[in-house]
């Protein structure tokens, strides 16, 4: 049985040409959780994306969809998930960050989740 590995994707968003949505989407038809946050509310596939910093646990993996000058906010945030990876999506690399989540013994993983999850590296 394939261990599931909840995501939580940063940068959420609603409109279907986003790679976060891309990302949604593909998560679910691979049969991963998934728990979408961003700066609206709305939905992709059967997820509810969730505004703020609501308390989350249990999270595998975070993909991040955000650019490096909108993810200071969440530092703190996702470093307190304690997730066993942070994949930084092209476009969103950030050194400053991903030396704070290796202090942390986070594994930083700089790749494109839908190349991940399409070649099995997921």
């Amino acid at each position: 049985m394939k261990e599931d590995k909840v995501t939580a994707v940063f940068g959420s968003s609603t409109k279907q040409m986003r790679y976060s949505n891309i990302a949604i989407n593909k998560l679910r038809q691979y049969g991963h959780s998934v728990i979408a946050l961003g700066l609206r509310e709305g939905t992709v596939a059967d997820v509810e994306i969730q505004t703020g910093q609501p308390k989350i646990e249990g999270i595998h993996t975070v993909s991040m969809y955000l650019g490096p000058q909108n993810q200071t906010e969440y530092y703190d945030y996702i470093r307190a998930f304690k997730p066993k990876r942070v994949i930084f999506n092209p476009g969103t690399e950030n050194s400053k960050f991903a030396k704070m989540l290796q202090g942390d013994q986070i594994e930083v993983v700089e790749y494109c989740t839908l190349v991940m999850l399409d070649s099995a590296m997921y």
